[in-house]
């Protein structure tokens, strides 16, 4: 039996990336495993993808009767809408740990790191596999996303240390180029319908019972957004309305001043200052400093929505 392994739905990098690596990992282990993902590539998973030569998963969105294994995520708001159908058999993540639970034991990886793909790292490690060049390309890449080319506050020297030992085995030598040269092309906007653009990188979260969307955008200067922030603005209200939100907010990071413009949709706004000691003005506020959604947004909104 076919045993599937998937990220979170809006994919991003890492879930992508670490899907790929752990049904590599498992196939190796004599597990049957196909990576796939609950949507398509973004536009940075696809020049990953296709720098190292690995295929693009296929979408699949139905896992009812399928065995799976979860990566990049334990929240049922960010999993299948029939996950209670499947069975699930392990977890490999690096955030808080969420609401899905099992009936039975599972195997389970999740550290407090800044991407998935540092855990799969220790993980081939553990299990005395080799990681093949172009999984550790991809891998490598996931890295340098997730932890924002090592600047953002979730970043480890565990993280650091699984990149040194991938871009070894990927032969690359320097990551601040690779890095740099990947958030290029994870800026590019000009074309891209507003709502793909809302959806690139967001997820929604329980909060106290009620539903919250988080987005975030990273370029490399945010003068990039500037001729399409006003219609960010627009639609994440709309997004707000259509899945009876309390709040919808989108961080518009940038990677190189290190801080975040949030775009404000909320029944409350309240709720931003209680988070983040900060008034918006006009639906905005700067926060400097801010680049990660795991570890500086969500809970401080979860504290705020308590």
């Amino acid at each position: 039996m076919a045993v599937y392994v998937f990220g979170h739905k809006n994919p991003d990098s890492d879930t992508v990336c670490a899907a790929i690596a752990l049904a590599n990992l498992k196939n190796k282990l004599g597990v049957e495993c196909t990576a796939v993902t609950q949507g398509q590539l973004n536009p940075e998973s696809k020049f990953i993808l296709d720098k190292f030569g690995v295929s693009t998963p296929d979408v699949m969105t139905s896992f009812a009767g399928k065995q799976v294994f979860l990566v990049d995520h334990s929240d049922l708001s960010q999993s299948p809408d029939d996950l209670g159908e499947a069975e699930i058999l392990g977890i490999v993540d690096h955030h808080k740990l969420g609401d899905v639970t099992t009936p039975n034991p599972v195997e389970c990886w999740i550290w407090p790191v800044g991407c998935s793909c540092t855990v799969l790292q220790s993980m081939y490690g553990f299990l005395g596999v080799d990681i093949p060049k172009d999984i550790a390309g991809i891998m490598l890449c996931a890295i340098l996303s997730d932890t924002v080319i090592f600047k953002s506050a979730t970043c480890t020297d565990k993280d650091k240390e699984a990149a040194e030992a991938l871009a070894k085995i990927a032969g690359e030598t320097d990551l601040q180029a690779l890095g740099m040269e990947m958030f290029k092309v994870k800026s590019a906007v000009e074309g891209t319908p507003i709502r793909e653009l809302v959806e690139r990188d967001y997820k929604d979260f329980n909060m106290s019972g009620k539903k919250v969307g988080i987005g975030q955008l990273e370029v490399v200067d945010l003068s990039i957004l500037d001729g399409v922030k006003d219609d960010l603005a627009k639609d994440i209200k709309a997004l707000k309305e259509e899945g009876g939100r309390h709040s919808v907010f989108l961080l518009l990071t940038d990677i190189m001043k290190e801080g975040s413009e949030m775009l404000i949709a909320s029944d409350d706004e309240s709720v931003v200052e209680k988070a983040f000691g900060k008034a918006p003005e006009g639906g905005r506020v700067w926060l400097d400093g801010v680049m990660s959604r795991k570890k500086q947004v969500v809970p401080n909104f979860e504290k705020a929505f308590a």
